[in-house]
């Protein structure tokens, strides 16, 4: 069955690096369909949430045995304004990656605990994105990669401004890589109360032009984020605070979902 998997996702893969090659304006202007060996889906229940804090443990007990240790259900992942994010395997279900996406429609976010942000961000729409964890291997890399679309396609669909992350080295360095840049000092890395006091770099995109940003640089997960379109990523919304729905828009633009 691992077998199975990892040729899939090596398909995956390989169609992911030929569509970085479409690049042309023939290329942008052709729409297509690519499936994944995993869906992405918004947490909904207890056991999807507890599939998210098992793939929380394993990714982050890689490199910080004693904090993913500690790792449970946190209050974080049922406050208003949060969606959970978990990729889980079509093989046997198993989970392969999750992330957290925090609004600051109802509550400050989370790095706000430690930093005081700037007002060009403080008076905006902001998703801050937080345990991130993907499985090891080829697998992660491409659970990451549509994590990182799911974000950006979320953020479209809510409307919001920035997308905003704290990271830690060396991670900090692919979100650089994804155009995202420094919210203050250059290569300034400052101590984190929400993620275990360590050292993490603010980093923040601009949602509304990282589409242009990305063709502009000719950026090589173009294709895949604006002009792929991923039917295993679901985004619809629900809500883990039995309390009314938090951020949601009425209809989601067919562009969100880069069609």
């Amino acid at each position: 069955m691992e077998r199975r998997l990892n040729l899939a996702t090596q398909a995956a893969e390989i169609r992911l690096q030929q569509a970085n090659r479409m690049e042309g304006p023939a290329g942008r202007a052709l729409q297509k369909s690519e499936r994944l060996p995993f869906t992405i889906r918004i947490v909904g229940d207890e056991r999807g949430l507890q599939k998210a804090v098992d793939i929380r443990r394993s990714a982050y007990g890689r490199h910080l045995p004693e904090f993913a240790e500690k790792m449970v259900v946190e209050r974080s992942d049922l406050d208003p304004g949060t969606v959970v994010l978990l990729a889980e395997s079509k093989l046997d279900g198993a989970p392969l990656g999750t992330m957290r996406i925090q609004t600051n429609q109802f509550a400050p976010l989370g790095m706000e605990q430690s930093v005081q942000l700037p007002d060009w961000l403080a008076h905006d729409r902001l998703a801050e994105a937080t345990r991130l964890g993907v499985a090891g291997g080829m697998v992660g890399r491409v659970v990451k990669v549509a994590l990182c679309k799911a974000l950006f396609l979320y953020c479209e669909q809510q409307q919001i401004d920035w997308m905003v992350i704290t990271a830690r080295s060396p991670l900090d360095r692919e979100y650089e890589a994804m155009l995202f840049k420094d919210v203050f000092g250059a290569g300034e890395y400052i101590p984190m109360a929400h993620v275990g006091g360590l050292p993490h770099r603010v980093l923040a995109k601009e949602v509304g032009v990282a589409r242009q940003r990305w063709e502009e640089a000719r950026h090589p997960l173009f294709n895949y984020m604006v002009h792929t379109h991923h039917p295993d990523i679901d985004l619809r919304v629900s809500d883990l605070s039995f309390e009314r729905e938090t951020v949601r828009c009425p209809e989601v633009s067919l562009a969100a979902y880069g069609r």
